[in-house]
């Protein structure tokens, strides 16, 4: 097969390039040339644009599929769209969960869903560029909504964060009910599940949710990888709201079930794609591999949110104890 990368030097994207090189597809990849192209980058061909302005890359070049790491506004997906049509067969679009207009709390909001509306945010922008790449490219496309995407080289710390904490041991601040729901996909798993699905025909839309498991279980399965000695201190919803605590990115893998919205992000289903082969790895491998990488990675390397530091959480606890 002859494969476009779109994005494929940062996290999701390089996974994929390193999925489908050692199945022995033809991979070329498309991005800015600002984050250094991966080791596994080594044999491919790479094409250097902007998806905001010049893609004259991709001028006279054909694929057999497409898969879009990278796009994330409608006029992205358009210039991308037209550069490709008629020199594409497959366009495999990463999307999100965060398109749904509302994922209430113990509802499973399956692929079929209201669709936010307008423009503004980015699950918005995401529903948008979906509808545009399947306008562009009738019976073509392939969308692929994922929840939380973790694993080595996540640049947001949105999931590093707990083996990270619970390594250095000590009092911890758990969030909400101890039997909250959560689910992730490693990356690597998509990635390769992804390849293989470009590879076929054009399949529709799923979600890609990664299996579901306690908040608990989640923290005694880090525990237990990771060494650390800790004491977990459950915090209700209501007090790190009345805290300020940002839900999702400054405390990973909570939202507020009283969030009506939002509350139900971790409460999906991937059955469907499941059933399409989707493989899942020992929640251990993704916990030690991800720790394992966080702690050898390279200092400068940005991240794209703040997770709690110590002396947040510290206070936290102190509140947490002297509440009535």
């Amino acid at each position: 097969m002859r494969l476009l990368v779109l994005g494929g030097t940062v996290f999701l994207g390089r996974h994929v390039v390193a999925a489908a090189s050692a199945a022995g597809h033809d991979v070329t990849i498309f991005h800015r040339g600002i984050t250094a192209a991966p080791a596994s980058t080594a044999r491919v061909t790479v094409l250097h644009g902007d998806r905001d302005g010049d893609v004259s890359a991709l001028a006279g070049h054909a694929f057999d599929a497409v898969i879009d790491c990278s796009g994330y506004t409608p006029a992205q997906l358009r210039r991308t769209g037209e550069a490709l049509a008629g020199r594409v067969g497959h366009y495999l679009f990463v999307s999100s969960r965060s398109v749904y207009r509302a994922v209430p709390p113990g509802v499973d909001v399956g692929d079929g869903a209201p669709l936010l509306d307008g423009d503004d945010g980015y699950g918005a922008l995401k529903a948008r560029s979906e509808e545009t790449i399947a306008a562009l490219l009738p019976g073509q496309t392939t969308i692929v909504r994922p929840g939380l995407i973790v694993g080595p080289f996540d640049p947001t710390g949105r999931f590093t964060y707990w083996p990270l904490r619970l390594q250095r041991g000590g009092d911890v601040l758990a969030p909400g009910r101890e039997d909250r729901q959560v689910q992730f996909i490693d990356a690597r798993d998509l990635a390769q599940w992804m390849v293989a699905m470009a590879a076929g025909p054009p399949a529709g839309v799923f979600d890609v949710v990664g299996p579901s498991m306690t908040m608990a279980a989640l923290l005694a399965e880090v525990q237990t990888v990771t060494g650390g000695d800790v004491r977990l201190h459950w915090v209700a919803d209501d007090l790190l709201l009345a805290s300020g605590i940002q839900p999702w990115t400054e405390l990973p893998l909570w939202i507020p079930e009283s969030d009506a919205a939002f509350g139900g992000l971790m409460d999906g289903s991937d059955v469907r794609a499941r059933r399409a082969g989707l493989p899942t790895r020992p929640v251990a491998d993704t916990i030690r591999d991800t720790l394992r990488w966080a702690i050898g990675r390279d200092a400068e390397t940005p991240r794209a949110v703040a997770t709690m530091n110590a002396q947040h959480e510290q206070l936290l606890l102190i509140a947490e104890v002297a509440a009535p």
